[in-house]
């Protein structure tokens, strides 16, 4: 069978974009995992749209009935949906009631269906609004620069929060591509050395600093040779003081994304007064490596 005639499905990693052929695709066994990766307006959106299905389902069901609902205006098939809407969402006003045994079993069965659904609904919201999410901000491009003398990749991240992110650890990855003697193509995440993995207290900004030395896995790359690199991957995770929980955040690079021999503009600005400004105006804001910082 043809990759075109097979279910294809796309999958992003980063900037990357892979597609998927074959396998198993999501079911609702991964109804949960799939309520929770989904954004927020598509989440409502697939709320409401079963909402309003399932009424307009149990509406027809009444409808088939006949006049089995009071003062429903002779089994209007309008007023049976509010009907529906009351009693799914077990609100139940009053005006309208179930007439017939046949309007007793359905409401009774539409009952059922509305406990779970609300059951399920509230629970699912509150895993989303509950689980721990970091706010940080990660600096749009890489920068390469002379450091105490030797070229050093730096990343800027601050805490969008400001808020106490207590010991704070930064770990930096790079995809590499490689052959073993057998001549086996293979793909593997290569960790690089950072000069300072921790931070007690992360909550303004933070500088990642990783020594193009001659173990890195860049040190050829800045030399300008072809180096079958591709990807970067930072990853940061701290106690998140507020939350009394452990937040966790990743930013994806494409190694193109770094500018060599620049560096990022200074952002703390000191006042006569002995006052401290970060402009975070200038947070993303490179400058070559020529230009003196101001004081």
């Amino acid at each position: 069978m043809t990759n075109s005639r097979k279910k294809l499905r796309q999958v992003r990693i980063g900037r990357r974009s892979f597609t998927i052929v074959g396998g198993t695709r999501p079911t609702f066994r991964d109804l949960y995992h799939e309520s929770l990766a989904m954004s927020w307006p598509k989440f409502f959106l697939v709320v409401t749209t079963i909402f309003i299905a399932t009424n307009f389902v149990f509406a027809f069901i009444y409808w088939l009935g006949g006049d089995v609902i009071a003062n429903t205006q002779g089994g209007s098939l309008a007023m049976l949906f509010f009907f529906s809407v009351e009693a799914l969402s077990t609100v139940g006003f009053g005006d309208m009631h179930p007439a017939t045994t046949f309007g007793h079993i359905v409401a009774s069965i539409e009952n059922f269906f509305g406990l779970l659904f609300v059951a399920v609904t509230t629970g699912v919201m509150f895993t989303r609004f509950a689980r721990p999410q970091a706010r940080f901000m990660f600096a749009r491009h890489p920068a390469v620069t002379q450091l105490d003398g030797k070229p050093t990749l730096m990343i800027r991240v601050a805490n969008e929060r400001h808020n106490a992110v207590s010991d704070a650890s930064a770990r930096l990855w790079i995809l590499a591509e490689g052959k073993s003697q057998e001549g086996q193509r293979f793909r593997r995440f290569v960790e690089l050395k950072l000069e300072r993995v921790e931070n007690p207290v992360f909550v303004l900004s933070w500088s990642i600093f990783h020594v193009i030395d001659e173990t890195s896995p860049l040190h050829d790359l800045h030399k300008g040779k072809e180096v079958p690199l591709s990807t970067l991957i930072l990853t940061i995770a701290g106690y998140d003081e507020n939350m009394a929980q452990e937040v966790r955040a990743r930013h994806w690079y494409d190694v193109k994304d770094i500018r060599w021999d620049h560096r990022y503009a200074d952002i703390i600005e000191s006042h006569p007064d002995g006052s401290t400004m970060l402009n975070y105006d200038r947070f993303h804001d490179l400058e070559p490596d020529g230009i003196v910082a101001k004081k």
